[in-house]
């Protein structure tokens, strides 16, 4: 069945009957949020008319089935993402514009979803539009969060967080499968008996929580392929005590679905406390136990109990370790309910799984109090426990006598479930997402795993859709791209290399700087409206933009700019290229210290906007509530991408190659991806400074803060500034938190951790480079279009053709 795009005609008499059927209201009377109704199911109606023409080709194909489980999905609006995806973005535009509609306010009007909050949720994102895009079977799943992070407001300088309640007017692109629903049952106790001369187990006393999936089409571009990001919504099955209501316990009577719906209510509870701790393992849980249940379910109905066939028909993909319970929840299946020998169910368990690493910071490798897991888990853990010793037994035979070496593999080990070392143990395939954090994973992270299975052990560098990143979001560029080598490249992205003779056309030159002033202009226009900022748009455009975290050194960035706002204030000879920084982060709501940062950044911002020569030059700008609608917005407009995390700690990050593709210069260190992009860009058109991740490990036994506190006079004034009433008059030792963490060290840790101070004097330096580099122009734009060109390499099409290569295996389906 072949699908066609809507006409111009056809998409405006959709959306006049819509609003008519729908709201019983003409163009003209409808409210901008009727008139994003009436286009987005125009839209959906296009989608699913795709989704028509190709459903059930996989199963008739009998192709194997990737299920992508992620406790994040950074998706981001999909009203524009699915326009471009139908390659029919000119007739919808060109619809709204004779009937009049703004299309960038009817943009605007869907809610973001609050489906994930950093690169990994964005990463997953990609990897579903990619999946998508070459046809491979997939389903990614997570939780239907019901309210997202938070919403971020800035006041007085700190963050606050306000609810993000992104379903509260619905979802107008999910379709709720009820009859696909799925018991996930947590806490009770294990009843041994014996069933024709075996040992089994029967879980009494449990509480029921219902798994209702509801399913969002990932449009491939170009394409009818349709994959499904799935969402599990938490439901009781006992909607109401209706014995205690009549009792006037109105509280009571609804204790037990409030208590079982709340795993589906929050992205990332707060887990400094024990409540929060379980709450999140009861997350984790429920929708790992949902997903597996319905891929077997899936396999079952498509080819009976055929479980020797089941790693050749699905591949279950553990993005880091919030979903590693599906492991043993799919030993409980095989074992438990389908009669499968332990031998055997391991077997296929561990060819089915796959684990992504994405960080090396041991705080995030998670583990869970064995207590805890056994209580809310009773079965679970008892697989665990057998899984541990098998694991302890094969590695006693290789490493016999080492009980240290075996315990710091073992899954459980000193009170904990260790979740990272059950994903490497029962995974087939485990990997880095760029080359140096493989690296570390197989010399230092999981070195002991490595030296047993090598094989084991593949690296595949992070990628981007640019899609999102540069067709929609940067279309101008988009467009320029297009004049210049033709649209080849809009399907085979490693084709933007066509794009390097034109760095040295000045023609080109000044038509792409021509680009990046237009999106600079739409960025100053909407941090206006929304938070009354004005940017100056002919100063470089310096961008910080990702989760605060002490690793990513958002803080060594504003100590560089006091350094400068310092040299400005000293001499009134001094100048520096004006330069406008933005700052983009949100702090989770218990780092305190993350939340310190920001409130920094901001006293810092207001000392530069106090000062009349210094305003001149610098402007500090913190964009709050950043989001996928904000990046896209931000990215296309920036010159500068600060990618300056503490070289080895940085898995790979995606943002930089957000910015790249849209024309900034990095300033890094050789940390994640940035040394696969230094590579592709040469040196000479990317600003690399600082210590190398093989120096930052010999610098834990070496370096001391205070040497450079000392001796670097620079250094010197700007830490006494966070303590002498420069930046907060009314409370000179508001930041004396980080002066001590940054010199002294916290609970008689290490000074300076993340090497802040010294790095900051080479970072100084490489910004006074680039600020240098600016004023020639030539020199400028043609490094940014060879950053351009060589951000193919990083598109998330060839991510997945690797992950399938060497992971994965999946056929392209024939549509």
């Amino acid at each position: 069945m072949e699908s066609k795009r809507f006409s111009k005609e056809e998409i405006k008499t959709s959306i006049i009957g819509k609003l008519q059927r729908h709201f019983g209201c003409e163009i003209a009377d409808a409210t901008t949020a009727q008139l994003y109704q009436a286009l987005a199911s125009t839209v959906r109606d296009e989608v699913m008319a795709r989704r028509t023409a190709s459903r059930g080709e996989r199963k008739k194909q009998q192709a194997k089935k990737l299920y992508y489980l992620s406790a994040e999905f950074l998706t981001g609006r999909a009203l524009h993402n699915n326009m471009v995806a139908l390659v029919n973005e000119r007739a919808y535009r060109e619809a709204l514009d004779e009937l009049g509609i703004d299309k960038s306010l009817i943009f605007e009007q869907e809610p973001e979803p609050g489906l994930g909050n950093g690169g990994l949720g964005r990463l997953a994102a990609c990897f579903l539009d990619s999946l998508s895009t070459l046809k491979l079977p997939a389903m990614g799943c997570t939780i239907r969060y019901e309210y997202g992070l938070f919403r971020q407001h800035i006041v007085d300088g700190y963050q606050v967080e306000l609810p993000d309640n992104w379903l509260e007017n619905g979802n107008m692109w999910e379709i709720c499968r009820p009859a696909e629903t799925v018991e996930v049952h947590f806490g009770g106790y294990l009843q041994e008996y014996h069933e024709n001369g075996r040992l089994k187990y029967r879980h009494l006393d449990y509480k029921t929580v219902q798994a209702v999936p509801y399913d969002t089409p990932v449009l491939g571009y170009d394409s009818t392929m349709v994959n499904m990001l799935r969402t599990w919504s938490a439901r009781s099955p006992k909607k109401i005590d209706m014995q205690q209501f009549n009792r006037g316990q109105y509280v009571q009577a609804l204790e037990e679905k409030e208590l079982c719906e709340v795993i589906s209510k929050v992205l990332y509870p707060e887990d400094n406390h024990y409540e929060g701790k379980e709450l999140r393992l009861k997350q984790q849980y429920f929708f790992s136990s949902a997903s597996v249940q319905h891929a077997v379910n899936d396999f079952e109905r498509t080819y009976g109990p055929r479980w020797s066939l089941l790693p050749d028909k699905v591949a279950l993909h553990v993005n880091d370790t919030h979903p590693g319970m599906a492991i043993p929840e799919l030993m409980r299946i095989l074992v438990d309910e389908k009669n499968l020998p332990w031998e055997v169910a391991e077997d296929i368990t561990r060819r089915c799984f796959a684990y992504t690493n994405h960080t090396v910071m041991q705080e995030a490798l998670e583990k869970w109090p064995e207590d805890m897991v056994r209580m809310q888990l009773p079965r679970i853990y008892m697989i665990l426990q057998e899984l541990n010793r098998r694991e302890c037994q094969a590695l006693w035979n290789t490493y016999p006598g080492q009980w240290e070496r075996i315990g710091h593999m073992a899954i459980l080990a000193y009170g904990q479930v260790h979740m990272a070392n059950l994903c490497v143990y029962m995974s087939h395939s485990v990997n880095g997402v760029s080359r140096i954090h493989t690296d570390i994973l197989r010399r230092q992270t999981f070195k002991d795993f490595y030296v047993r299975e090598p094989e084991k052990f593949v690296s595949i560098t992070n990628g981007i859709t640019h899609r999102r990143w540069l067709m929609q979001c940067n279309p101008g560029l988009a467009d320029l791209i297009d004049e210049a080598i033709g649209q080849a490249w809009r399907k085979e992205p490693e084709r933007l290399s066509d794009l390097m003779p034109f760095a040295d056309d000045a023609a080109f030159r000044e038509k792409f700087a021509t680009v990046k002033l237009q999106n600079k202009e739409r960025l100053s226009s909407v941090l206006s409206r929304v938070q009354g900022v004005s940017l100056r748009t002919d100063a470089i455009l310096d961008a910080q933009a990702k989760r605060l975290h002490e690793y990513k050194r958002q803080l060594m960035n504003i100590l560089g700019i006091l350094v400068q706002y310092n040299r400005i204030a000293d001499n009134p000879n001094y100048e520096i290229t004006p330069r406008t920084f933005v700052f983009a982060a949100k702090a989770a709501p218990g780092y305190y210290r993350a939340k310190l940062i920001i409130r920094l950044i901001n006293a810092v911002a207001k000392l530069i906007e106090s000062h009349p020569r210094a305003r001149e030059m610098m402007q500090v700008v913190f964009l709050e509530n950043y989001c996928v609608s904000a990046a896209e917005i931000l990215m296309p407009a920036s010159n500068v991408s600060e990618q300056i995390s503490t070289a080895g700690k940085e898995a790979s990050g995606t943002g930089n190659m957000k910015f790249m593709m849209n024309g900034a210069l990095t300033i890094g260190t050789l940390d994640g991806a940035n040394v696969e992009i230094a590579e592709r860009v040469g040196k000479d058109n990317i600003y690399i400074f600082g210590l190398t991740a093989q120096e930052v490990e010999q610098g834990y036994s070496t370096y001391h803060a205070h040497e450079v506190y000392e001796t670097n006079a620079e250094i010197r004034r700007v830490m006494e500034q966070l303590i002498d009433g420069t930046l907060c008059p009314e409370n000179p030792r508001a930041f004396q938190e980080l002066y001590h963490a940054l010199l002294f060290g916290d609970g008689g840790g290490m000074a300076d951790p993340y090497f802040v101070l010294k790095d900051l004097p080479a970072y100084i330096q490489a910004q006074t480079a680039l600020s240098q580099d600016y004023l020639n122009p030539d020199k400028w734009w043609k490094m940014a279009i060879i950053n351009t060109a060589q951000s193919g390499y990083f598109a998330s099409d060839r991510t997945i053709r690797e992950y399938n290569d060497k992971i994965w295996h999946l056929k392209e389906l024939k549509l």
